[in-house]
């Protein structure tokens, strides 16, 4: 027998409630409701590793795939070791607006906030 049901791999990241609004009103605001938040990282950056964080229509080969209150997050299968754990949160205080991460698996960070090693 076969079991055609398809199962979605999920990641280890987490979405705070603030950024899932955010995310939200961010979407509502370009009419759209095919986007997911898609979060990565590449090579480059002065600590080696540098965050990837946008919207994504596309669904990747090998994506794995977790729902915050109706906002979907995509880690592909190559960065997901590196994000595993990672909280994102949005901050919206005089010193910093956007959304934040927070890594225990980065080893060390550059002055920028954008890198990791």
């Amino acid at each position: 027998m076969t079991d055609t049901t398809q199962s979605t791999a999920t990641h280890g990241v987490t979405l705070s409630p603030v950024a899932a609004e955010k995310v939200k009103s961010l979407l509502a605001q370009e009419g759209r409701d095919d986007l997911r938040l898609r979060i990565g990282v590449q090579p480059g950056g002065c600590s080696g590793l540098i965050y990837q964080l946008y919207f994504d229509e596309r669904t990747l080969d090998g994506d794995l795939v977790a729902d915050f209150d109706g906002v979907q997050v995509v880690v592909d299968r190559m960065s997901s070791p590196y994000l595993d754990g990672a909280s994102i949160d949005f901050a919206d205080t005089i010193e910093k607006q956007g959304f934040t991460i927070d890594n225990p698996n980065a080893g060390g960070s550059c002055a920028c906030g954008d890198s990791f090693g």
